[in-house]
């Protein structure tokens, strides 16, 4: 579990409530038609935007976020120095012996190709096709995920203004009026909350964490 990305949706997530509970009730932030329009819109629109797989692929990357497994440039190097020598000294058979000792498919996979007697240039091929498929997925994954928030607060705009203008087509009755204005501005505040709290931090993360697993998978390779 990645602390910071949970610290951090906790932490805003917290103030945010605790900032509206400061001067009035939380539930005077919760309107149905407002979920309908920012949620159900925006996702609307992303699957026109991406095919479905895609969405579900980026769903799946996204665990990356809140679960991540650290990859150690350090420790990799350390390791691949360690094996280089063991190969050298005993043979190319002897890594066979340290395949338990890594947790790391990919790293797994380049030493068995290597002790099966792979040809070293196409080792490295393969190895380097499947770095650039990582990339791709991963890419995607956070393309959507910043696609989604570009998506929301439009989505949260377009709510603004059929608010608004229920809002003027009702002004003969007071009544009608709160109900419409707070379809106007919640729309605006769900959208802004969906793209700057959840998915642009998340986009973010996932790059971050891409580029660091693929500097490690490339020393490998």
């Amino acid at each position: 579990m990645d602390l910071a990305t949970l610290l951090g949706l906790i932490g805003c997530f917290g103030l945010l409530i605790g900032a509206i509970l400061q001067g009035s009730s939380l539930l005077i932030f919760l309107d149905v038609p407002s979920t309908l329009i920012v949620i159900g819109g925006t996702f609307g629109v992303t699957m026109v935007a991406y095919p479905f797989g895609d969405i579900i692929g980026a769903i799946s990357v996204a665990r990356k976020a809140f679960f991540v497994k650290n990859y150690s440039p350090q420790d990799t190097i350390e390791k691949l120095i360690t094996y280089a020598g063991k190969a050298r000294k005993e043979g190319i058979l002897s890594l066979q012996s340290v395949m338990n000792e890594i947790d790391d498919d990919f790293f797994i996979k380049g030493l068995q190709m290597a002790v099966d007697g792979q040809e070293p240039e196409a080792l490295k091929e393969m190895l380097e096709m499947e770095i650039e498929y990582i990339m791709e997925r991963h890419d995607k994954g956070a393309e959507i995920f910043t696609s989604i928030g570009g998506y929301a607060p439009a989505m949260g705009m377009i709510g603004t203004l059929i608010g608004l203008v229920q809002m003027l087509q009702t002004m003969n009755d007071p009544s009608s009026i709160g109900p419409a204005m707070a379809v106007a501005l919640l729309t605006t505040f769900y959208g802004a909350i969906l793209a700057n709290v959840i998915c642009l931090p998340i986009a973010a993360k996932l790059k971050l964490r891409s580029s660091n697993e693929v500097l490690v998978k490339t020393l490998i390779a």
